[in-house]
C-alpha cells in the first residue's frame, strides 16, 4: 500500500478568497465504519511511537504559543501526543482548558466562553497564537480566527468538517443531541455560512479520504492565496498522532510570522521524504 500525502491547495484566480458553493447533500458515513475507527486509530498511534526518530528531525520554530482544541466528546487526553510533540519542538503549548468538548454547551452558545479564555491567554503572552483543532475543535479554531484575527497567527485543522453538509458525519445525530443545537438552529446556520469562506489568517486543513467519522469533502479549505489542503492516509482519530500530519504541522508552525501568508509550495524537505518511505514500509509490513 502506498502512502498518500498530497498538497491539494489552489489559489483564487483573482488573488481573493473564493467561497465554496452550496454543497449538495452527502450520504452520512455509516456507523459501522465509524466503529472500525477505534482499531485503526490505535494502530496509527502505535506507529507514532515507532516514528520518534524521524519526528525528531522536524523543524523547530520560534517557540510562540500554540492553542490546541480537542474534538467532540474528547478532552486534553486525546490531544496529549500532539501537544507533547509540539512542546519538544520548543513551543509553549496550551490545551483549550474547558474540559470535555460538548460543543456549545462547553464553548458557549456562540463560542463566547472559548473566545474569552483564548483572548486572556493571548493577552498574557502579548503575541499572536497559532491554533490547532481536531474535528469539532477545528471548526472552533476557524471561528476563533474570525472572531479575533488580531490574536491568531495561523489555523491548522485535522479532520474538521467545517463546510459542506453537516449531516455527512457518522455522529451528526449524536452531536445535535449532546450539544443541544440542531443543524437548523440560526446560530449553527450562521456559523456554516461563515465557514464557506476561508479564515482571515493562514489556514491549513489536514484530512483523509479514509476518514470514517467526517466526510473528507467537508474538510476542504476554500481556495485562497493563504489556504491549503493536505491529504494523508489515516483514520479520523489517528490524525492526531499521524507522523506525516505531525511533520506537516511542524513545518507550518516554523514559518516566520512576517511570512505567515506564504505557504510552502510542497513538503519537499528530505526529512519529509524519509518519513514517507518509513510509513510506506510500515504499511507494506502490515
Amino acid at each position: 500500500m502506498s502512502v498518500v500525502l498530497r498538497l491539494v491547495s489552489s489559489e483564487a484566480g483573482d488573488g481573493g478568497a473564493a467561497p465554496l458553493p452550496s454543497a449538495p447533500p452527502l450520504a452520512p458515513v455509516p456507523l459501522w465504519q465509524a466503529l472500525a475507527e477505534v482499531r485503526r486509530g490505535r494502530r496509527e498511534r502505535a506507529a507514532h511511537a515507532a516514528a520518534l526518530d524521524a519526528l525528531a528531525q522536524a523543524p523547530t520554530g520560534d517557540g510562540h504559543p500554540v492553542f490546541v482544541i480537542p474534538g467532540f466528546l474528547s478532552d486534553a487526553t486525546i490531544t496529549a501526543p500532539l501537544r507533547a510533540f509540539l512542546a519538544r519542538l520548543g513551543y509553549e503549548v496550551h490545551d483549550w482548558g474547558l474540559g470535555l468538548n460538548l460543543g456549545p454547551r462547553t464553548a458557549g452558545r456562540r463560542g463566547e466562553r472559548l473566545a474569552a479564555h483564548f483572548a486572556s491567554l493571548a493577552a498574557a503572552h502579548g503575541q499572536r497564537m497559532s491554533v490547532i483543532g481536531w474535528s469539532l475543535g477545528g471548526i472552533m479554531a476557524r471561528q476563533l480566527a474570525r472572531r479575533a484575527p488580531q490574536h491568531v497567527r495561523r489555523v491548522i485543522t485535522l479532520g474538521a468538517p467545517f463546510t459542506g453538509d453537516p449531516r455527512a458525519s457518522s455522529v451528526a445525530g449524536l452531536y445535535q443531541l449532546v450539544a443541544g443545537q440542531r443543524f437548523s438552529h440560526p446560530d449553527f446556520q450562521a456559523m456554516l455560512r461563515a465557514s464557506r469562506r476561508p479564515p482571515p489568517v493562514p489556514a491549513t486543513s489536514i484530512f483523509s479520504r479514509a476518514d470514517r467519522i467526517a466526510a473528507w469533502e467537508c474538510c476542504q479549505e476554500p481556495a485562497a492565496p493563504h489556504t491549503e489542503n493536505i491529504e494523508v492516509d489515516g483514520s479520523h482519530g489517528g490524525l492526531l498522532a499521524h507522523p506525516q500530519a505531525l511533520l506537516a504541522i511542524a513545518e507550518r508552525l516554523a514559518l516566520p510570522e512576517p511570512l505567515g501568508a506564504q505557504l510552502p509550495d510542497e513538503p519537499a524537505t528530505s526529512w519529509w521524504q524519509l518519513l514517507g518511505g518509513w510509513v510506506a514500509a510500515q504499511q507494506v509490513r502490515a
